[in-house]
């Protein structure tokens, strides 16, 4: 995606708006003819209103308001659409200022976020440390909106007793005036870290209190589903990934994503395919999963969708992009059935981010490799830090969790 939309970040961009078979042969690299050849036709998800804002910052590069409307809704379609071309978007935006270190406040929120989605979680993590030092500086909706993009990069990449600091401090009386809008996202922040510490019982019970006071919160439903599936209750799970969907007007591309894995895990690839189907299904995320459920359906529209995704994976490494191992290690797994190339993979993803679904993808690959002490390890130091998910000793036992 992903991640993709990594992508938890999504529901944040309210926030931020409130408050401010077989492997195919490698693709050759094609070059256009000319530059009125087409070489791909994308989907028009642009609505007038954002193409006219795109027109009059090209007259006017240098108004900063404009810049910074003009980034963030291109950063937000890249997270619903799963489309990483809108952060080149949201960069071009923000060109003016986007090599100073002492940008205005609001560019390097907002390039901190855009470093985020593109995996450079140190980058994204110095823009927003130095913010952060300038607090007294900054208007108090600035401080917030960086405290929570900080948190979730150190849950991401699992520094987790520094993620838990991070959304303490969002409690702090000082922002009391900011109300709900930061006070629900900072206390879920909280719960999903006990969530990863030996507490997931007292953590549902906090996301389901949360979720009274937000009942049609779907950022609340996802989490809630997540850490059902961590602890086994299927059938709630299941719930809360549907009522995710229908609080998200039929899903995001990280919902979407989600709960297709979950059926995927529950045996019903039919109906993760239908997940997956619409008018984001070209997303990589999205497109992965269709591989995978289309693997388990032998159906002969696979190597197709396989030769597609290899091309993508491909060209993202021709531009210098690096965030999409965890994508090349299951299509390596789980539909190219290659395990030693998808262990290599797997290790790559955990180096740089370490949520629950690298943590699972690292440990299949490993048993599918032969080598599973190359992840007890780490699954071993998890454990120890409470951290809960029946699935890992459903895999060594081949129960379906």
């Amino acid at each position: 995606m992903k991640t993709q939309l990594m992508p938890r970040l999504l529901s944040l961009l309210g926030l931020l708006s409130a408050l401010l078979l077989q492997q195919p042969a490698k693709a050759a690299l094609y070059t256009p003819a000319h530059d009125q050849e087409i070489v791909q036709e994308l989907p028009n998800r642009l609505p007038a209103s954002a193409r006219a804002q795109r027109q009059e910052l090209a007259r006017r590069p240098q108004q900063l308001s404009l810049a910074l409307a003009t980034a963030q809704a291109a950063i937000g379609r890249a997270r619903s659409h799963g489309d990483p071309r809108e952060l080149g978007v949201a960069e071009a935006a923000l060109a003016p200022w986007w090599g100073q270190e002492n940008a205005p406040p609001q560019v390097r929120l907002l390039r901190a976020s855009v470093r985020q989605s593109q995996h450079d979680f140190a980058g994204s993590l110095r823009d927003l440390d130095r913010l952060l030092a300038q607090a007294s500086q900054l208007p108090l909706q600035v401080q917030a909106q960086a405290g929570l993009i900080r948190a979730s990069v150190l849950q991401v990449t699992g520094q987790l007793a520094m993620a838990r600091q991070a959304c303490e401090s969002l409690t702090e009386a000082r922002f009391a005036s900011l109300g709900a809008a930061l006070a629900l996202p900072a206390q879920a922040c909280l719960a999903e870290l006990r969530s990863l510490s030996g507490e997931p019982k007292q953590a549902a019970a906090e996301l389901a209190a949360l979720a009274k006071q937000s009942p049609d919160d779907a950022w609340l439903s996802l989490l809630r589903a997540e850490l059902a599936q961590r602890m086994g209750d299927s059938v709630s799970a299941g719930s809360r990934y549907r009522e995710a969907l229908a609080a998200s007007s039929g899903g995001d591309i990280y919902t979407r994503g989600a709960y297709a894995d979950y059926l995927l895990e529950q045996g019903r690839p039919a109906e993760a395919l239908r997940v997956v189907e619409g008018a984001d299904a070209e997303s990589d995320a999205l497109l992965l999963r269709r591989a995978i459920a289309l693997k388990r359906l032998e159906s002969p529209l696979l190597p197709a969708i396989v030769a597609s995704l290899t091309a993508r994976f491909e060209a993202a490494r021709l531009r210098g992009e690096n965030y999409h191992a965890r994508e090349e290690a299951r299509l390596a797994l789980e539909v190219m059935g290659q395990a030693q190339p998808a262990l290599q993979l797997a290790l790559r993803n955990w180096a740089h981010q370490k949520e629950p679904a690298d943590a699972l993808l690292l440990q299949r690959a490993a048993l599918a490799a032969g080598q599973p002490a190359v992840a007890a390890q780490e699954l071993q130091g998890l454990a120890r830090a409470g951290w809960v998910d029946v699935r890992w000793a459903a895999n060594l036992t081949g129960r379906q969790p």
